[in-house]
């Protein structure tokens, strides 16, 4: 049994998908609560994506100008949060010898 304990206040399919990665992987403290983290962003962002579905991605502001809705840039955010979350833990590789994801900074020289 693991030490770990899934927080409740994530959806029940969210804690069943981090229940199978705590029963697959032996997961030190902090690779759980990026996991958890990453748990919380993904509920974040389906919570998103259905306010979306019922409102629309466009709102008009007081002033009738059309723009979006503030749950767009919600459900990006939580998008990107948890796909590096999965991306820290290594999630995404099911080999040591698995390509990593390019870097979105050049850090070696320019010839």
């Amino acid at each position: 049994m693991s030490e770990h304990k899934i927080p409740a206040h994530l959806e029940a399919a969210t804690r069943k998908w981090v229940a199978g990665i705590v029963e697959d992987f032996d997961l030190e403290t902090y690779h759980f609560k990026i996991l958890v983290k990453a748990a919380e962003a993904h509920d974040r962002g389906e919570e998103a994506r259905k306010i979306l579905k019922t409102d629309g991605i466009v709102i008009t502001d007081r002033f009738g100008t059309k723009k979006a809705h503030p749950a767009v840039a919600i459900e990006r955010d939580a998008r990107v949060a948890f796909m590096r979350g999965v991306r820290e833990l290594g999630l995404d590789i099911d080999t040591a010898d698995a390509p990593r994801a390019p870097r979105t900074r050049d850090y070696g020289s320019r010839a």
